[in-house]
């Protein structure tokens, strides 16, 4: 398996009040890295403050498909974002 590059470079952060369009697990967790990077914490860091295993922060951050998706969702809330479902808009 090859590691995906990530959509979200943390020296090019979206514009997270406008909201981003996340299709995959792994686009989710490289926006979920690239917050935390841009925050300037370390995977320890969020571990511990958050409550979360090293683990854990480590598999949201590199898209695993099979993820608790309560504990995603505290770690999501606790970087201070949301996910907001909605109608898929027509092309």
């Amino acid at each position: 398996m090859t590691m995906q590059s990530t959509k979200f470079p943390t020296t090019d952060l979206p514009d997270l009040e406008s909201g981003v369009k996340v299709a995959t697990t792994h686009e989710l967790g490289a926006l979920l890295r690239s917050v935390r990077k841009s925050a300037g914490l370390v995977q320890a860091s969020v571990s511990g403050l958050a409550g979360q295993g090293s683990r854990f922060i480590s598999d949201a951050e590199n898209g695993k498909p099979t993820i608790q998706a309560q504990k995603l969702f505290d770690l999501v809330e606790w970087l201070g974002l949301e996910i907001v479902i909605r109608k898929k808009r027509s092309k």
